[in-house]
């Protein structure tokens, strides 16, 4: 219960205490039905926790464990290296569970038992490729970064990643689907797919990404750190126009009420303290409300959530009875694939999606129909044509 305990109290950055404790109850415990002697045993358990707490408080003992310590090490390093919130959050999560299974604290900086926990991962557990780099970029970066390593030996032999051919719709699925969308989600749906852009990408926009004379969207920090250039529909710029009217109204006002800006890049907020409350700089698709940012802490508006565009998608495919696996990442696939089925050579189709290798660009060519993709025929419908 402990373990669990505190597993999420960190991955949630809350700090240890009688009022975290009642929201891990209300969240996590009482998420699902429980046995009554499980409620008796984990509410004892907490109690004794919570006496812990007060006891080392009084005697002045450090009451963050070796995980807390691991994960606040690597969110703090991790802001200073301009990470993304989302990457420490992972790289912390990671190095937390490693740390619950060191008994001291100094085991921390012994990369061999950490090359024998990720060994462990890829042999026992059985988790994806992903998964795997995942927690191997995690510790390369806590012992290169917060220890402050030059050489680490993480070799670990990575189970060979299958390879999956992507879920593409066809141009009839696709427009049945994004009918279905509620209008509020719409034309965040139609540009992503018009433009193949990530969900980060498209919801983290801002106002002077857009440039409707010239029909262009320009990407900033995409994957891997690199800026690109992609099309906008001739189609969407009377509702891109419509929507910048929209943003203006919410813009004016937050600076009627004196709000805090949006969220910045780290070393830019440092460098242009005042574009965080610039029109350029304001999110194409804003949150309706403010919430508390999770860096700074300030109450300012962000932009729509991914999860909350990502549930509206979903919820249209249901109603559009498509049977096929949709994410939100599908509108991308099926903007690359189609444009391989147009005619669009794989450069093309490269720089606007923004691959670092056109090999990653290739796999569209295995989903394309047609002359431009794989254009077979199947013999039956030869011999088909033969008999008849």
């Amino acid at each position: 219960m402990i373990g669990w305990l505190e597993s999420w109290r960190i991955s949630q950055r809350l700090e240890a205490g009688r009022e975290t404790c009642k929201l891990f109850w209300q969240v996590q415990v009482l998420a699902k039905k429980r046995q009554d002697w499980q409620l008796s045993q984990w509410a004892e358990a907490i109690r004794w926790y919570l006496e812990w707490l007060q006891i080392c408080r009084r005697t002045h003992k450090e009451t963050a464990s070796i995980p807390e310590r691991m994960a606040n090490a690597v969110h703090h390093l991790g802001s200073r290296r301009g990470l993304a919130l989302s990457t420490r959050r992972t790289y912390a999560g990671w190095v937390s569970r490693f740390g619950m299974t060191l008994e001291h604290a100094k085991d921390a900086q012994n990369p061999a038992l950490a090359r024998q926990w990720l060994a462990d991962i890829v042999n026992k557990t059985q988790v994806s490729f992903s998964t795997q780099k995942q927690a191997l970029n995690a510790l390369a970066f806590f012992y290169k970064e917060v220890c402050g390593m030059e050489e680490v030996d993480l070799g670990v032999r990575m189970h060979k990643r299958s390879r999956h051919v992507p879920t593409v719709l066809s141009v009839s699925e696709l427009m049945h689907l994004i009918a279905k969308v509620e209008p509020k989600y719409r034309l965040k749906a139609r540009l992503q797919y018009g433009a193949g852009l990530r969900v980060a990408e498209l919801l983290q926009l801002r106002v002077k990404d857009v440039d409707l004379e010239r029909r262009q969207l320009t990407v900033r920090m995409g994957k891997g750190a690199r800026d690109r250039v992609t099309v906008i529909p001739e189609c969407l710029v009377g509702e891109l126009q419509g929507q910048l009217e929209r943003c203006r109204k919410l813009y004016d006002e937050d600076r009627e009420r004196h709000a805090e800006g949006v969220e910045m890049p780290p070393a830019l907020a440092r460098k242009m303290p005042c574009a965080a409350k610039s029109w350029s700089w304001f999110w194409l698709f804003p949150a309706k409300a403010e919430s508390r940012d999770p860096g700074s802490g300030l109450v300012r508006r962000h932009h729509v959530h991914p999860g909350v565009y990502g549930k509206h998608v979903k919820r249209a495919v249901v109603a559009a009875g498509i049977k096929k696996r949709v994410t939100t990442h599908v509108l991308r696939h099926s903007f690359a694939t189609h444009l391989v089925e147009a005619g669009s050579d794989l450069r093309t189709v490269q720089d606007l999606l923004g691959h670092a290798d056109v090999k990653t660009t290739e796999i569209y060519t295995h989903v394309a129909t047609g002359t431009n993709g794989k254009g077979v025929r199947s013999p039956l419908d030869t011999v088909n044509i033969r008999s008849g």
